[in-house]
C-alpha cells in the first residue's frame, strides 16, 4: 500500500491521545479515506503512557496489527522523551511532533539521533489561551494534520466543527474554543 500513513501517539493516561487518534480517524473517514484508530491497552491510569494509532489510506486496509514503523510519531508529553523510545522503528522520511516548550537543540538531543524531519508545538499554551484549561490533544490533533498533509486545513476545520457540534451537543460553549485551539495549532505548529 504506497499511500498508506502510519501515525502512532505517545501520551499519558488522561491527556487524550486516545481521543484524537479517534478524531483524526473520524476526520479522515469523512473525507473519503478508508481509516483505523486505536490504543494499546495496557496498565490504564491517569498519567501512564499510552499509545494510540492510526492508519488512513485512500485503498482498503488489510492490515490488522499495532504500528512498528510509523511515518508519524506525535509526542503528547515530553516528558516521554526521557523513559520511551518514541522513535523506535519511526521512518526518517516522516516527521516527529512533539508537545514541547523545550529548545530545538535539547529536543534533538532526546531524540536519541532521529534524522527525520523535527516539529514542535506549545500545546499548554494554545490550550490554556482558547480554553482557559490543559487539554494538549486538541492542538496535537490539529498539528498531525497540517505536518502530515492528510487533509487540507480547510477539510480538517469543517469536519472538526461538525463533529464537536455533536460530540458537545449538551456543552455547545465549548466548541469556539475547541475551534480556536485547532485554528491556533494549525498555525503554531514549527519545524525545529
Amino acid at each position: 500500500m504506497d499511500n498508506l500513513i502510519e501515525i502512532r501517539w505517545h501520551g499519558r493516561g488522561g491527556q487524550g491521545a486516545k481521543t484524537a487518534s479517534l478524531l483524526l480517524a473520524d476526520a479522515a473517514f469523512n473525507t473519503g479515506k478508508y481509516i483505523q484508530g486505536f490504543p494499546e491497552y495496557g496498565p490504564e491510569r491517569m498519567g501512564a503512557p499510552i499509545t494510540a494509532y492510526n492508519r488512513i489510506s485512500t485503498e482498503p486496509i488489510t492490515i490488522h496489527s499495532n504500528i512498528y514503523e510509523p511515518d508519524y510519531v506525535v509526542v503528547v508529553d515530553d516528558t516521554l522523551l526521557e523513559s520511551v523510545d518514541v522513535t523506535a522503528g519511526l521512518k526518517e522520511t516522516g516527521a516527529i511532533i512533539i508537545n514541547s516548550t523545550k529548545d530545538g537543540d535539547e529536543l534533538k538531543k532526546l531524540i536519541k539521533g532521529y534524522k527525520g524531519e523535527v516539529y514542535k508545538i506549545d500545546a499548554r499554551k494554545i490550550s490554556m489561551e482558547a480554553l482557559g484549561k490543559y487539554f494538549p490533544n486538541t492542538p496535537m490533533l490539529a498539528a498531525i494534520v497540517k505536518v502530515s498533509k492528510i487533509m487540507t486545513d480547510e477539510e480538517f476545520l469543517n469536519d472538526m466543527k461538525g463533529s464537536f457540534k455533536h460530540k458537545f451537543a449538551k456543552k455547545p460553549e465549548v466548541i469556539e474554543g475547541n475551534m480556536k485551539a485547532l485554528e491556533l495549532a494549525l498555525n503554531q505548529v514549527e519545524k525545529i
